[in-house]
């Protein structure tokens, strides 16, 4: 930015030492004597935008542009704040219009990106990612393509491993596993951490607390190692023996050290991408076997992982090539949970009411990409009088629900055919599936803690078992809880049996006579037997005991 008067000088040197109200107040006088001053527009708008003032931040990048549209920062700027409100729609035009004119910062292009993953444009936001790192060699957009690429529909086994592990080699230490601890008997009580950021996410953590309140205390001695305290982690029933561990405030090196001295034998983590941050603590390997579970659905990429744990519908025998890790796989549903927190009850469908049928998602905006676009445009082609549902977060913005009303328009679905909500209050979210009849899940990312909460709320889920992992966690549950007919063997299966099951009086009829019931039939399925399938995960805990050699001394951390 040139410095061209005294005040923008003035506003420049405090912004940079961080003196935001001294930088704000050299703005506004400097502008009370040059209004049409567009650098120093653009600089309150930063100046406001560090303060967290969005909206005033927008006006001023606002005002910048209409005396210079050329200003390069001004549309930047203004697409960050745009983005920090979740107006991705908007926030990618500022974006676009930036790079345009700087086509060689990489900065732009990765914000580009990251607008453009939120939106549900995964394969383009990876090449922007792509571009990004061209021009400039960053962590950042690394980090994404490892974490976003299993939703990529273009990605294969073989990209999302070779993603991954790049970041690994590029950012993190290669530790020598460590040995069990001695005094540990064949048959004795294991100790077993588990590791999550998101103890405190009571709807998403189902299948973890499933797990976690039904261990044998008597054979298995549980640490719980969160980013959060204890009384955050509602769904957690404590056993006096536990021993619970707030790491929230220590860092990555601190946490694993934290992990070493309990004395673990195995370390699950739940985290995986979610929360990039806290692969490092799993790197260090604090403990002598880790294993990663519920929230890695491919590979990590990372050698740190001795076993990923899944099923036999999410990963097939050849495919395990493509894993660093050993697969191990539990009977039945790697996702086995229980709902223990206040849930509406089961609605009456509204085909009973509306006299056609209503699909719906309400699944991430990200997981709705083209492919999925076009394959739903499909569906409501083939029904003329149904209509689609959808309810997340990102559809809170009105530019938002009209890009992607935009998207099915191209495909011939005019916008009155769809019906678009944004957030809501959790239990007022699950109300929500009281207006569908049929689920539609996403791919290649399925829904995980989605699919449970429609069928929860009596909504089955019509999904297909896909090419990977991420695109068979529904096929997974809905198998485990005897929802067969619900799983297609393909796209166009997927198509011909919602299209079917809308057009047919007799199926509607009987799809609605089955969501009374559904709830009960889940419940007493093996996708809700939490209580065998910790047997089962104790299981194998105890085969990675087994197989895991026992030295002395263990070596500290690097």
């Amino acid at each position: 930015m040139a410095h061209d008067s005294p005040y923008l000088r003035e506003a420049v040197a405090h912004y940079e030492a961080g003196r935001l109200a001294e930088a704000s107040a050299a703005c506004l006088e400097g502008l009370r004597k040059s209004p049409a001053d567009a650098p120093l527009h653009q600089l309150l708008g930063s100046v406001l935008q560090s303060q967290e003032l969005l909206d005033e931040s927008i006006a001023a990048y606002d005002r910048a542009l209409v005396i210079d549209d050329r200003l390069t920062g001004a549309w930047y700027g203004s697409g960050c704040a745009l983005y920090s409100k979740g107006e991705f729609a908007t926030a990618l035009d500022r974006f676009e219009r930036a790079a345009a004119l700087a086509p060689g910062q990489a900065e732009v292009h990765h914000n580009a990106a990251n607008a453009l993953y939120r939106l549900g444009l995964v394969d383009e936001s990876i090449g922007r990612y792509r571009q990004s790192l061209a021009l400039r060699d960053d962590i950042r957009p690394r980090t994404a393509l490892a974490t976003v690429i299993p939703g990529s529909p273009a990605a294969d086994h073989a990209a999302v491993l070779a993603a991954r592990r790049e970041w690994f080699d590029a950012y993190l230490p290669s530790v020598t596993p460590k040995p069990l601890r001695t005094g540990l008997e064949a048959g004795g009580r294991l100790r077993i951490g588990y590791l999550s950021s998101f103890f405190h996410g009571r709807n998403w953590m189902k299948p973890v607390w499933g797990l976690i309140n039904r261990h044998d205390r008597n054979g298995f001695e549980v640490h719980l190692f969160s980013d959060g305290p204890e009384s955050g982690c509602a769904g957690y029933r404590r056993d006096e023996r536990d021993r619970f561990h707030d790491i929230s405030g220590l860092s990555n090196r601190e946490a694993a050290a934290r992990i070493e001295a309990s004395e673990l034998d195995i370390l699950v983590d739940l985290n995986g991408y979610s929360y990039v941050p806290r692969l490092e603590a799993v790197a260090m390997r604090p403990a002598p076997i880790q294993a990663a579970w519920f929230n890695m659905y491919a590979t990590s990429g990372m050698p740190c992982y001795d076993y990923l744990i899944g099923d036999n519908q999410v990963i097939d025998p050849d495919e395990e090539r493509f894993y660093v890790e050993k697969i191990v796989r539990v009977p039945g549903s790697y996702l086995s949970f229980n709902v223990e927190y206040p849930a509406p009850d089961v609605a009456d469908p509204p085909s009973r009411g509306a006299g056609r049928l209503t699909f719906g998602c309400l699944a991430s905006q990200y997981k709705i990409t083209p492919q999925v676009v076009e394959t739903w445009s499909r569906i409501l082609a083939g029904t003329p009088a149904s209509k689609l549902f959808l309810k997340n977060t990102s559809l809170g913005s009105e530019a938002n629900r009209a890009h992607l009303a935009a998207r099915f328009g191209r495909h011939g679905i005019s916008a009155d055919r769809l019906d678009m909500e944004g957030p809501a209050e959790h239990f007022d979210f699950l109300s929500a599936y009281s207006r569908v009849d049929l689920a539609l899940d996403p791919f290649p990312y399925n829904g995980g803690t989605t699919t449970m909460e429609a069928l929860w709320q009596g909504v089955p889920v019509l999904t297909f078992r896909g090419d990977r992992w991420a695109s068979r966690q529904s096929a997974s549950l809905l198998r485990a809880g005897g929802l067969n007919d619900f799983v297609a063997g393909g796209i166009d299966d997927y198509v011909d049996r919602a299209v079917r099951l809308a057009l047919d009086a007799d199926a509607t009829a009987r799809l609605a006579e089955g969501r009374s019931g559904l709830r009960a039939r889940l419940a007493s399925s093996p996708a809700c037997d939490t209580a065998a399938f910790a047997r089962s995960m104790e299981s194998l805990y105890r085969e990675f005991v087994e197989r895991h050699p026992r030295l002395d001394p263990r070596p500290g951390l690097p």
